[in-house]
């Protein structure tokens, strides 16, 4: 436990200053943290406990305000508003951010990874990539968890990927609609606050996410069939202001990285705990649980070719070379 006194002293002989929102250090610094997903989501129950953590080991000299559900910020708006300084930390799908850069969304090519062993293996190699282009930006990368594997959402069995040509597809990132492209569907952006509404009012007849998602969105009242695939483990990533980090004193720092890397740890453990048990939910709110064919996998392959040899086009040699020492 950091004593005030010691953290005090160190920001002192660091020289170091107060924060833009104007909390000098000594009488407690306050932060705000933005993040589009509702309380009883396990990425932001692993987020409230990192904050417990960080303002328990600071003895309260940092404290931390968490909006959940998007009710500051809506995702597309969470990196910025770090950037910015509106927020000071944000949680954010890194997928949906792929516009800008091309490694944001490696983890969101299909099939590339279907279990939480392969996700911690690409998330490791994706990391130093990540972490210099947050840099750029004036953010500092602090962890980074996987959702469970996604499924298909549909109103009845969708036995191939032929099957999903003509429908009205919800996509969330440039992955999902350049999936829907391919395969034939009408990608349609919808955030998942807007899920229910989307589907109730005929905007949108199928989508591919997690279970965790499809619980917090109460897919039974919009759905039908959920087709676990495998499809792909994209990442959450906690974001924090560099600004604002380098002007806490050294200690403090320390205390948040280190929060950071048991976040980071328990945040693996619950998402697994996530696919059993919200899966289970979903068919116990009467959704049938229908295993993916034979034909549907297949096809679901030869889009994930298509879509790896599409990546590493556009990523060049960095790309390949992750592509590369991710296969081996």
């Amino acid at each position: 436990m950091l004593s005030r006194r010691s953290l005090f002293a160190t920001a002192g002989a660091a020289g170091l200053a107060p924060l833009a929102t104007g909390a000098a250090v000594a009488q407690g610094t306050r932060w705000q943290m933005a993040t589009p997903y509702p309380d009883s989501n396990f990425h932001t129950r692993n987020v409230k406990a990192f904050l417990e953590e960080i303002q328990a080991a600071s003895n309260g000299a940092l404290q931390i305000q968490l909006h959940s559900g998007a009710s500051l910020l809506p995702m597309p708006q969470i990196k910025r508003g770090v950037q910015t300084g509106q927020v000071q930390l944000g949680e954010i799908l890194l997928t949906a951010y792929s516009n800008e850069d091309v490694f944001f969304d490696a983890d969101a090519i299909p099939q590339l990874v279907t279990n939480f062993a392969e996700a911690k293996k690409l998330a490791d190699l994706q990391k130093p990539y990540i972490e210099q282009r947050l840099s750029r930006q004036g953010l500092s990368l602090l962890y980074m968890v996987p959702w469970p594997p996604a499924g298909l959402y549909a109103q009845q069995p969708i036995t191939t990927i032929e099957g999903l040509r003509g429908l009205r597809f919800r996509t969330f990132s440039p992955a999902t609609n350049r999936f829907a492209t391919i395969v034939g569907a009408q990608p349609t952006l919808v955030q998942a606050a807007e899920l229910a509404q989307a589907f109730a009012t005929g905007v949108v007849q199928a989508q591919i996410t997690s279970a965790a998602t499809g619980v917090d969105t109460a897919a039974w009242d919009y759905a039908k069939v959920f087709t676990p695939l495998g499809f792909s483990m994209t990442k959450n990533a906690v974001l924090v202001s560099r600004r604002a980090l380098e002007a806490l004193p050294a200690p403090v720092q320390q205390a948040v990285r280190a929060a950071a890397a048991k976040a980071e740890a328990r945040g693996y453990e619950l998402s697994a705990e996530a696919q059993r048990s919200t899966e289970a939910t979903l068919g116990q709110r009467g959704m049938q649980i229908v295993p993916p064919t034979p034909e549907f996998l297949e096809g679901l392959r030869r889009v994930s070719t298509q879509m790896t040899n599409e990546w590493i086009e556009r990523a060049g040699p960095d790309g390949k070379a992750l592509i590369e020492a991710y296969r081996r």
